[in-house]
């Protein structure tokens, strides 16, 4: 076959990855099952799980009552006594009604028998705004779930992401909590066929430079590179890293990075104060406090619920714009 008849590479839908993860994980290990509201007969709210009732059955795919803290324990138990549950919250918002089983449970457990407890336990949910789904639907509140001891938490930018994380996630022996984006579900991009993991931990870095770089998180990855495209208009040739798992947090690629390019922001959808932003740059701080020529700049949400107003939301929400506007002040900065 020449080049010229090579098929293109196949392109799916960011939801349609999560979807061919959980189903290729389930046909590879009977251990895997999901859980959650309206997971089954629905296919969950936004399509994660269509079609693997049919294929798998009500034992292995389990529409649950509306209460999460008996869905997260269900998921720790099952952990616990061997399975590898796949739980779905979801959305963000409603992990406040299950944060003891999530806090005090599923991230001790294995430290408190001693490493002789597994739990092999994936809890997947949406978080972000541009839906107008208004302040109870729509937020990103990963930074809890990051400080907390015996947690993992991935964030996935995009399609090709979103299946890889998945895998690691649910063959991880360690709980993790995978956040995908409500408002990136549509979004295609080149996904392998076959089953493949994205190493925890280990961050992408998305589009190389040389005299910048930003780190983002999630969609903010997209509006990044959008933002560097527009700056190259400014003589500045701008790395895009996306860390991909926000905890444990590939510090070094990142550390790497700056040192490099001598100017860092950070970027994410979460309100800017007290998130997992601000933890990145004081990493960023401490390991390449000398070669900074600049501080490192954070980019957020501000502090204030997601408006259901269209109009309020898109402006809440950062841009590639926003980033870059924060990428020319912080430069000019240095006169």
């Amino acid at each position: 076959m020449t080049t010229a008849e090579a098929p293109a590479a196949r392109e799916i839908p960011y939801v349609s990855a999560v979807n061919e993860a959980i189903r290729q994980l389930m046909e590879a290990d009977p251990d895997v099952f999901i859980a959650g509201e309206d997971v089954a007969g629905y296919g969950g709210v936004f399509g994660v799980s269509r079609g693997l009732l049919g294929e798998f059955g009500e034992r292995r795919v389990v529409d649950t009552p509306i209460s999460e803290s008996a869905i997260v324990g269900l998921g720790v138990g099952a952990a616990a006594a061997g399975l590898r549950p796949i739980i779905d919250i979801m959305f963000m918002d409603f992990m406040g009604v299950c944060m003891d089983e999530v806090v005090n449970q599923m991230a001790k457990m294995r430290y408190m028998f001693g490493g002789k407890a597994r739990l092999p336990l994936t809890l997947h949910t949406m978080a972000g705004g541009g839906m107008n789904m208004a302040a109870q639907h729509s937020q990103c509140l990963e930074a809890w779930f990051c400080h907390i001891p015996g947690l993992k938490v991935v964030m996935p930018s995009g399609a090709y992401e979103a299946k890889g994380l998945m895998v690691a996630a649910v063959r991880d022996d360690n709980p993790v909590i995978v956040v995908n984006n409500k408002l990136s579900l549509g979004m295609k991009a080149h996904v392998p066929e076959e089953l493949y993991e994205i190493p925890l931990g280990k961050a992408n870095i998305v589009r190389p430079g040389t005299n910048f770089t930003i780190v983002a998180t999630g969609r903010m990855v997209h509006e990044s590179v959008r933002a560097a495209e527009m700056l190259t208009a400014d003589g500045l040739d701008v790395e895009v890293i996306d860390p991909r798992t926000l905890q444990p947090f590939d510090t070094e690629t990142c550390v790497e990075s700056v040192r490099k390019t001598h100017r860092a922001l950070v970027a994410h959808e979460a309100v800017r104060f007290g998130g997992i932003g601000a933890e990145f740059a004081a990493q960023i701080q401490e390991e390449a406090f000398d070669y900074l020529d600049a501080p490192v700049g954070r980019v957020g949400a501000p502090f204030a619920p997601v408006p259901f107003s269209p109009a309020l939301e898109k402006h809440y929400i950062p841009t590639a714009d926003t980033i870059a506007a924060e990428v020319r002040r912080l430069l000019g900065k240095q006169g």
